[in-house]
């Protein structure tokens, strides 16, 4: 099965080697047919501390690298 890939924005880069990243997601309510936006927050592996606050970065699902992270920032987009 392949890994899942999301794209998200750096909203924390407090903590060592561990950014937390947004990942906002939109699809259309069954009932009301009104577009919904919700958002979910994913810790992340980031061994050299590279990217900071606002950074749009793609994560990479991953066994668990600790109690909460099982994903790994796999590039920074450039955009």
């Amino acid at each position: 099965m392949p890994k899942r890939i999301l794209q998200g924005t750096v909203v924390s880069d407090k903590n060592e080697k561990t950014v937390v990243v947004k990942v906002e997601r939109r699809f259309t309510h069954p009932v009301m047919k009104k577009t919904v936006r919700m958002t979910k927050k994913y810790k992340a592996h980031d061994e050299n501390n590279a990217h900071k606050v606002g950074d749009q970065v793609f994560i990479q699902e991953s066994k668990p690298i600790s109690k909460d992270k099982r994903w790994i920032v796999v590039s920074s987009d450039q955009a």
